[in-house]
């Protein structure tokens, strides 16, 4: 049986919050690249970078990432 994966709901959030990826990567302090490669599931980010991204886009870190 396979490990379930990380899914991200971060594409969407950002979208609705009006934020663009270089945005929101100023806001936590990462390079733009970093929100893309999460968004597209290439990088899994940390515990502090995902509770950054929740309280920058006014959310739950339940609400951003979820397990498949």
């Amino acid at each position: 049986m396979a490990e379930p994966g990380l899914g991200s709901k971060l594409k969407d959030a950002r979208s609705a919050a009006g934020l663009t990826q270089a945005e929101l990567a100023e806001r936590v302090g990462v390079s733009r690249k970093t929100i893309n490669t999460v968004e597209n599931g290439v990088f899994i980010p940390s515990t502090l970078l995902a509770l950054k991204l929740a309280k920058a886009l006014k959310c739950k870190v339940e609400d951003l990432f979820y397990l498949d």
